[in-house]
């Protein structure tokens, strides 16, 4: 039963700037916002396609029927704890179907998931909790080889807003999953449209989590459009290969699309190809999204696997940019159509079009999903630059945030004062509209799609007792783009690079944050005004590479 949470329910303060008045009653003119939310759309596809199959995860199998009445189970269990509209959780579950469930019984009470990835650790975790305000934990008592289960013991030991940890898989010590699918189901959606539907996380330069603000009414519109560009209808079998927390693999138009189209998602847990080639033969996927490389590994695995792929329609890559040569190999080693994605989780997307040229889409990162969107790209003083110069992005639209969550003091260096988001991504834009992605302007790591902060891992290791000062730097990669260096000044005696990683690791620092290489010196180059100079870091850096090479 759908009700009309607009009119029923009050306002719940967000904690985060919402679009001007002129701005949201454009956006709603216009047809780009509505009045509805994310559970509304699944309900309402359900009533559609209720015997469609909607999600394959190994040997379970779900109708839309039968996926809504888990879901409003689930939402009655998580009701049970006392979790209500307005509430902060954090999310960290592997793909699957208890992922979709557990997001969309979280978006019918109204209550904010921050969606955490798998690779996330204690570091991540905890601050994400205490940010948020978290009164619950989500998660899975195993995460490939990671046990999740001290973690979450801490966490609960640790904030004190965390008056619940669920977790799936066979353990006792915690409140379990599948209990809270006993539960009487609720069968009205708590959620309005304005309300913040979920919390994505931003890549970010700073060591201070940013939660990232989606609502209801400007993600479903994030998703029609992406949908709209990518040709996703009833027919599309979409396989969730990345982390399907990610805005990507989510939104992109990803998990969701597929379903509010009335298609099918097929999860998997393990991208590389033995497992995903398998699953694209056996259910006849039509689509998928990679980072660039897996989308190498995959280049590079099917001239000697042969596997049928003929069901695959399109391969979405994005996360970072796909190199021309990789990508001008997509349709005549795997014999589909590439549309590269290129976006950021607060906000804009771009993509090249299904029918674009091919050297349209080996080579440029596509043009903005909505007419909506109102891109510049500027030089250092704020002025447009010439047509084809390389700038900094700077965007503004109807799913772009105005601001993150929590953060006024941040918000007033990453947004401009008309409302642009500074991206700090370098592009410059072609004759035919569409953009080329160049770098970027911020102390960020791209590494393989993971986005890395400098200062975080700065800042990690400059708490070590044996660490006078550290700068870590992106170093090229032909598999990843980017991997991550660490410039060290030590102090005596100077630790090993296995005892820094160690350390790292030990406080709790996802894997992919982890220097690849660690580099002790004297002493740093500096500046002319006696600050770090990271430009001839990278440059030292480089000249090693190339004289290894």
């Amino acid at each position: 039963m759908q009700s009309s949470p607009s009119s029923l329910a009050a306002a719940v303060p967000a904690d985060a700037p919402d679009w001007p008045d002129d701005f949201a009653r454009r956006y709603r003119d216009a047809g780009y916002w509505q009045d509805t939310t994310f559970f509304d759309a699944l309900d309402a596809c359900a009533q559609r396609h209720p015997d469609a199959l909607a999600v394959v995860d190994g040997a379970l199998r779900l109708c839309y029927r039968d996926l809504l009445a888990r879901i409003r189970r689930l939402a009655g269990g998580l009701a049970r704890l006392g979790l209500v509209r307005g509430d902060a959780v954090v999310v960290q579950l592997p793909n699957g179907a208890r992922f979709i469930e557990t997001c969309f019984a979280l978006f019918q009470l109204g209550v904010r998931p921050v969606l955490a990835l798998p690779a996330h650790r204690h570091y991540e975790i905890g601050a994400f909790c205490r940010f948020a305000g978290a009164r619950a934990y989500l998660g899975a008592s195993q995460l490939g080889d990671f046990d999740c289960r001290p973690l979450a013991a801490a966490l609960q030991a640790e904030c004190p807003t965390l008056e619940h940890i669920v977790m799936a898989g066979d353990d006792h010590a915690f409140t379990s999953f599948d209990a809270l699918y006993d539960a009487a189901p609720v069968l009205d959606c708590a959620a309005r449209a304005d309300d913040i539907a979920c919390f994505q996380l931003s890549g970010g330069t700073t060591g201070t989590p940013k939660l990232i603000p989606r609502r209801h009414r400007e993600y479903l519109y994030n998703v029609r459009a992406c949908s709209a560009a990518s040709g996703f209808d009833v027919d599309t079998v979409y396989l969730a290969a990345l982390p399907m927390a990610h805005n990507f693999t989510l939104c992109c138009p990803g998990t969701i699309g597929a379903l509010l189209a009335g298609g099918r998602v097929v999860t998997t847990a393990r991208p590389e190809p033995d497992q995903s080639f398998a699953l694209i033969a056996q259910e006849r996927v039509t689509h998928t999204a990679l980072v660039p490389p897996l989308a190498l590994l995959w280049l590079d695995e099917q001239p000697q696997r042969q596997a049928d792929l003929s069901s695959l329609r399109v391969l979405q890559v994005g996360g970072a940019r796909l190199m021309d040569h990789a990508a001008e190999r997509v349709t005549p080693v795997l014999g589909c159509r590439l549309q590269q994605v290129f976006g950021m989780a607060e906000g804009l997307i771009c993509c090249t079009r299904l029918d674009d040229a091919p050297e349209r889409i080996a080579h440029t990162q596509g043009r903005p999903v909505s007419d909506g969107d109102e891109v510049r790209i500027v030089d250092a003083t704020g002025a447009p630059v010439a047509p084809g110069e390389i700038g900094e992005l700077q965007v503004r639209g109807p799913y772009t945030i105005r601001g993150y969550y929590r953060l006024a003091a941040h918000d007033a260096t990453a947004f401009t004062a008309d409302g642009f988001y500074r991206s700090g991504d370098r592009v410059r834009r072609t004759a035919d509209g569409d953009l080329v992605v160049e770098g970027r302007d911020k102390d960020q790591i791209n590494r393989g799609g993971e986005k890395v902060s400098a200062e975080e891992v700065e800042n990690l290791l400059l708490a070590h007792p044996q660490v006078h000062d550290a700068a870590v730097v992106a170093m090229p990669d032909p598999m990843l783009g980017e991997r991550t260096c660490a410039f060290v000044v030590a102090r005596a005696p100077a630790p090993s690079r296995l005892v820094l990683k160690r350390y790292l690791r030990d406080c709790g620092l996802a894997a992919f944050k982890i220097p690849d290489r660690i580099e002790f010196m004297p002493r740093f180059p500096e500046t002319g005004i006696g600050k770090t100079s990271k430009k001839s870091l990278r440059d030292l850096l480089r000249r090693q590479l190339q004289a290894a090479a």
